[in-house]
């Protein structure tokens, strides 16, 4: 694996300002697997320079829409031919089995540049309106200026892309800043934008810790933070927003509840939990991990979906035929292994998983897939965001019931109803309020909003909403006489 010695600034690989470097360790097998800078509090002020430069005096946002697409096409080519090495790379600084590096993770952060670019060509940047005293008004889209994007650990390529690829489509410029845990994806992003010739100061990438993140935060010449990762640095990141009146996207937590009504199969639906609940071995902030089954037919359920998660291959996540690898740090497998604990505590029934580390292995930051019975939502484990393999499974009465449980809840993200009966699904739909919600599906589209409700956050990303927050709408009035 490759050390990164420089950080991209500026168009160029320059040095950080300080001495210091992250250690990017496998999950695995806790090994040193490569060292890059740790950006500080100056190089950020660099990049910041560099980026307002680029777009108060560049060429950038001046460009035709056209003339930034053909850069943007040129870097997903450059990308698609290096998406095997995307994938690799993210699998060893993070865990995520490979099979989900190369389908969701690397293919994912493609698909999101490619749909954007599709998307950019019927977006509608201008239009004219009639007025009622003069003549027609021009309200049109302009871009939002520098964006400060702080990138979590969980996707890196496809949430780096969701920001990177609407603001540079917008014509504004852009500060990249990986989590620590897993920046060498994002600076090989940086070696294909060097490729393709992209304007100095129209993107940078820091690698830093939380130091250098809360100075890009708060830095008076950044427009825009664009930010997914947890609700308590979410909030924060919008409270110093909102205090100097700068925008911000926040992309946050969810406990998404998966809400079974009587007549679906029960095996077909554990299988369909198997990616909704453990993809990315349930380090994701859409994932299932409350699963509502009727009382009056728990049994079938229950049973089904713990010979799901019995079934769960976990290890090394570079062979192919594994479900679920390790949690991205050792602080996370200790966090998780915590919440694993908590629930017996509580009260949840156990049963399958449970704490230490699964069969067969001795080293490396690994839980075991863990499924909870007699759940109470009321519950910390019920309400609290674990960012593990660790679902439970909450019995309800009647579908009035069901919907109280899946609404109570802090978070709004995700969520989805399995049924036979579309009728009877989009009932349930109709009366959830999530930022996405599923009937008899668990899916994300590039062309369509993502993002959510309460404390999952505030803007939305992919789609022509997307497009919406790097932009900002001005109307243009015109002398009739001029027209």
């Amino acid at each position: 694996m490759r050390n990164y010695h420089s950080i991209f600034v500026n168009g160029q690989w320059v040095p950080s300002t300080g001495d210091a470097t992250i250690e990017i360790v496998s999950p695995h097998d806790e090994t040193v697997i490569a060292t890059v800078p740790n950006g500080t509090p100056d190089d950020i002020d660099a990049a910041v320079a560099a980026a307002r430069l680029a777009f108060d005096t560049g060429p950038w946002p001046q460009m035709a829409l056209v003339e930034r697409l053909r850069y943007l096409t040129r870097l997903a080519d450059l990308y698609a031919a290096r998406l095997d090495e995307f994938a690799e790379i993210i699998t060893a600084e993070m865990g995520a089995p490979i099979t989900l590096s190369r389908t969701r993770q690397a293919a994912g952060g493609l698909y999101c540049l490619r749909s954007t670019i599709a998307l950019a060509a019927e977006y509608n940047w201008e239009e004219t309106r009639s007025t009622a005293e003069s003549g027609p008004a021009i309200v049109r889209k302009l871009p939002v200026g520098v964006v400060g994007a702080i990138v979590p650990f969980n996707f890196p390529q496809m949430l780096v892309m969701a920001k990177l690829a609407p603001a540079l489509i917008a014509g504004c410029t852009v500060i990249v800043k990986p989590a620590p845990e897993c920046p060498l994806d994002a600076l090989l992003l940086a070696e294909l934008v060097e490729q393709v010739g992209l304007p100095a100061g129209v993107v940078n990438v820091v690698p830093a810790d939380k130091a250098a993140s809360k100075h890009l935060v708060a830095h008076p010449q950044v427009d825009k933070i664009a930010f997914t990762g947890s609700t308590p640095v979410g909030r924060q990141i919008a409270a110093v927003c909102g205090r100097d009146m700068r925008r911000c996207t926040v992309e946050l937590g969810g406990k998404s509840a998966a809400i079974i009504l009587e007549d679906a199969d029960p095996a077909a639906t554990a299988s369909s939990m198997e990616f909704a609940s453990f993809a990315n071995s349930g380090q994701g902030c859409v994932s299932q991990t409350r699963i509502l089954v009727p009382r009056a037919r728990k049994n079938a359920y229950i049973e089904a979906l713990a010979d799901m998660v019995q079934s769960l291959r976990v290890g090394d996540p570079s062979n192919p035929a594994v479900d679920v690898g390790p949690m991205v740090t050792r602080a996370q497998q200790q966090r998780v292994t915590s919440y694993i604990k908590l629930g017996a505590e509580e009260g949840a029934t156990t049963l399958v998983g449970g704490p230490g580390m699964p069969e067969g292995l001795t080293h490396g930051w690994y839980v075991r897939p863990t499924l909870f019975v007699d759940v109470d939502n009321g519950m910390r484990i019920a309400q609290e965001e674990i960012f593990g393999p660790v679902v439970c499974v909450i019995e309800y009465e009647d579908i009035d019931d069901a919907v109280r449980i899946a609404q109570d809840s802090p978070y709004g993200l995700g969520g989805s109803v399995w049924t036979n009966d579309r009728t009877s699904g989009m009932a349930v739909a109709n009366r959830i309020r999530t930022g996405m919600f599923g009937v008899n599906t668990f899916t994300l589209d590039f062309g369509s909003p993502f993002g959510g409700f309460k404390a999952s956050g505030i803007g939305r990303e992919f789609g022509p909403e997307g497009l919406d927050d790097y932009t900002e709408t001005q109307t243009l009035y015109v002398d009739p006489a001029l027209m």
